[in-house]
């Protein structure tokens, strides 16, 4: 199952920008398992002097950045999940903005983060390998929006990449 398999239809076309940023041969599995490897180096490279700088008033530092992109892979595979067990029930939104200040990721060290990003990406790894390709296509709502298990899943990997490519921009 790879990127070029989704059709548009399967997500909402706010999350478009994200999924555009995977290559359209990059299959679903080595896409976790390959961004595990890639987040992992990219955050552990940054200096420690960045890890709290802001590149403007109101934006999140470059370790709420990281632990935005662990909740929201924790967020969408749980929809992942929810809508691959044929769960009909419409799962709610979420407001990334209201997760950032409970989760004292400013209190973090940067290997307590890089920890916490590698557990939740193993488990949504073994998630992924235990749902066949006919379950990954199931369609459910969240948001008020139709969304595919798989594409729950490919989101994630244009999600995190996407952020990355803002830190190397604005942060660093």
């Amino acid at each position: 199952m790879t990127v070029k398999d989704l059709n548009p239809t399967e997500y909402n076309s706010y999350y478009g920008p994200y999924i555009k940023k995977l290559p359209e041969n990059l299959a679903l599995i080595d896409g976790f398992t390959e961004g595990l490897d890639n987040v992992l180096q990219f955050f552990h490279s940054i200096p420690s002097e960045k890890l709290e700088y802001r590149y403007a008033e109101g934006k999140w530092s470059v370790k709420e950045v990281f632990q935005h992109i662990i909740d929201t892979e924790r967020v969408f595979m749980y929809r992942c999940f929810r809508i691959a067990r044929h769960d009909k029930t419409p799962l709610p939104g979420f407001n990334q903005d209201d997760y950032i200040m409970p989760s004292q990721a400013h209190k973090k060290s940067m290997a307590t983060l890089l920890l916490e990003y590698s557990s939740v990406r193993k488990n949504s790894i073994t998630l992924l390998n235990s749902l066949s390709d006919e379950d990954l296509k199931f369609v459910g709502t969240a948001s008020e929006n139709t969304l595919s298990a798989r594409a729950a899943a490919f989101i994630i990997l244009g999600h995190e990449i996407w952020h990355i490519d803002v830190i190397k921009t604005h942060y660093l």
